[in-house]
């Protein structure tokens, strides 16, 4: 038993709760689970589509001790359906929520039917449990199942930290039975010494998701943006007086309509006149104005006649034409915001809304600092964008578009450094930067070249190396070390190399450091419609610059010529990032029609509207 894996599979539908002979996607997994586990132990159970019976389930099978379960699965619930309610009593239980897992399953289901977009199965964590939402068709369980094979090792390396078993289970899945990998494929840990006789890289290549997630867990964000806003009480009412609503006359309601005698002007930012005026009197007030203390009532100008001026040109008599009725356009004290209630009723990131809300009630938010964030380009060829063209050099592009992304984004470049291949220069640089920044974003170095040297300085410095290469192009290089609370990006130096890396891992990184939410650190994305013939998948997932076109409410991409990592000209026009598969022997290309996840670059990403 100390040698097995345990799953749990659960099969969540009323209509086999009834009758298990009707369940077809359980026994399903069961096999699919056997056939990639050699020493998997299943445990199974069929539950009805009550919400409190599937949380107590789960909640048993992940306090469960002897033996432990180390991934549950569940089948069925995840739709629209009234009593489709698998994800809601899944999440309650998490810990982790894992979202890129969700949606890299969506993104291939995606692939197979478009109907895959009404699934809302979620993916995530609770103690030592991974819990995965599956449909509930036999055929969909089986693509899903597909989708993550591979994954499992990982994740249950990461969350039970078995790395013996692990490993183990990992050959067993890469074909120990004697079954071949498919053409093509990349094995994530075929690693070396990296030295003369062996020059393999030693860092293993693990997938983007497992990349993010431990970007996620080694970085110490600051407090939360989304508990200070929770807490931020107003401490004024807002208006913090009767405010009046329209230009017109205030006067009171209990004067009927008739003539009345205008006894002066009230503006914005006058203050409050206290003293009584009779039913026949009124002041002309402009919106926003304070009303006057025993006046109840506004009637616009478009309801009044002027009937008299005096000599200096001031109004001395109106005729209301309508009749007064109480509180008539008058804002009430606290009307838009109550003193002591929630300033944020909801959390949101954006810096406009943040200081415009806060500058509105007189306040600013303290607690949090920005992320202090500096940018080293390497290369003895590399030129300032400034400097005289000399034979063998070419001009540096990196420093000046990562500084550009960041304040894109809200982030400020507090140092830029240009570095030559030397690797007591490079050591030195670094640790004199950290002297002043959390964050290096070093593009170049990162390789397996003679002077690729950042990797032998961090190590030199004490930092760990968390991932040393990533399963993807471009990007396969990418580099995250760490040192207490020192972080340090290692991107390629490939121009679109480093600007896709950055998308996907250094922008969530220091987002999450500044305090946001989880699920608001990566890009968002979105389903769209590839429109291209044709395009030969690479073995490892590819993320495509893409523009977008807008046709009939449906969002087309169209990839945007050669997508070599060195040409920078492919992100002009560049609205999306299109997540590609990797190569498999069943899809070789990706062709016009499929549909596929795509990270949204800029906030105006359509390109063109047909």
């Amino acid at each position: 038993m100390a040698d097995e894996i345990v799953f749990a599979v659960l099969t969540i539908s009323d209509t086999c709760s009834q009758d298990a002979g009707q369940d077809r996607s359980g026994p399903r997994l069961v096999k699919l689970i056997c056939d990639a586990f050699q020493n998997a132990h299943i445990i199974t159970a069929i539950l009805p589509d009550e919400r409190e019976q599937i949380s107590n389930k789960l909640r048993e099978l992940i306090a469960q001790k002897s033996p432990s379960v180390s991934a549950i699965i569940t089948t069925g619930g995840t739709g629209f359906a009234p009593r489709d309610v698998t994800p809601e009593a899944t999440k309650i239980l998490l810990d982790k929520e894992c979202p890129q897992l969700a949606q890299y399953i969506a993104q291939a289901s995606l692939q197979k039917t478009h109907f895959a977009a009404l699934t809302r199965g979620v993916c995530g964590i609770a103690g030592s449990t991974l819990i995965l939402n599956f449909p509930g068709s036999e055929k969909a369980v089986t693509e899903c199942f597909e989708v993550v094979r591979e994954l499992l090792p990982h994740a249950l390396q990461l969350i039970g930290n078995e790395l013996p078993l692990v490993r183990r289970v990992h050959a067993e899945l890469q074909g120990s039975n004697g079954i071949a990998p498919p053409s093509g494929h990349i094995c994530p840990h075929k690693t070396g010494k990296g030295d003369d006789s062996d020059r393999n890289s030693p860092f293993a290549m693990i997938p983007v998701v497992q990349a993010l997630e431990i970007i996620f867990q080694t970085v110490q964000q600051q407090r939360a943006v989304a508990q200070l806003l929770n807490e931020f009480l107003s401490p004024v009412d807002i208006p913090p007086f009767r405010a009046s609503i329209k230009d017109g006359y205030a006067m009171k309601s209990t004067g009927f309509s008739g003539t009345k005698k205008v006894l002066g002007y009230i503006a914005a930012g006058d203050e409050i006149i206290v003293h009584d005026l009779e039913e026949d009197e009124c002041y002309k007030i402009n919106t926003g104005a304070p009303v006057p203390h025993y006046a109840d009532c506004v009637v616009q100008v478009e309801d009044t006649k002027l009937l008299k001026r005096k000599k200096t040109g001031e109004e001395d008599l109106v005729e209301i034409l309508i009749e007064p009725k109480a509180n008539l356009d008058i804002r009430p004290v606290g009307s838009d915001l109550r003193k002591g209630s929630k300033l944020f009723p909801s959390v949101d990131h954006s810096e406009v809304v943040i200081k415009s809300v806060l500058s509105s009630v007189g306040r600013n938010l303290g607690g949090v600092r920005k992320p202090k964030i500096g940018i080293i380009s390497t290369g003895s060829e590399l030129l300032a964008p400034e400097q005289a063209e000399e034979m063998g050099k070419i001009y540096d592009s990196n420093t000046t578009m990562l500084a550009e992304l960041l304040q894109y984004f809200g982030f400020e470049c507090a140092h830029k450094l240009v570095l030559s291949d030397d690797l007591e220069a490079v050591k030195g640089k670094i640790a004199e930067l950290y002297k002043n920044v959390d964050f290096i974003i070093c593009s170049g170095g990162v390789s397996m070249g003679d002077k690729d040297y950042i990797k032998p300085a961090l190590q030199s410095l004490g930092f760990t190396i968390n991932f040393g290469r990533v399963n993807m192009k471009p990007g396969k290089p990418m580099t995250f070390a760490s040192k207490n609370e020192n972080y340090f990006f290692g991107l390629p130096g490939n121009p679109v190399s480093a600007f896709v890396t950055f998308h996907l891992f250094v922008l969530p990184a220091i987002r999450w450091f500044a305090g946001w939410q989880r699920d608001k650190c990566e890009l968002a994305s979105l389903p769209i419609t590839l429109q291209n013939d044709s395009i030969a998948l690479d073995p490892r997932p590819e993320y495509v610059r893409a523009a977008v076109t807008s046709r009939n409410g449906r969002l087309y991409a169209t990839v945007n010529g050669s997508q070599m990592s060195s040409r920078l000209q492919s992100i002009v026009g560049a609205d999306v990032l299109v997540h590609l598969p990797g190569r498999t022997a069943s899809k070789p290309n990706a062709v016009a029609g499929d549909v596929y996840r795509a990270s949204v670059l800029r906030y105006d990403f359509i390109s063109k509207y047909e």
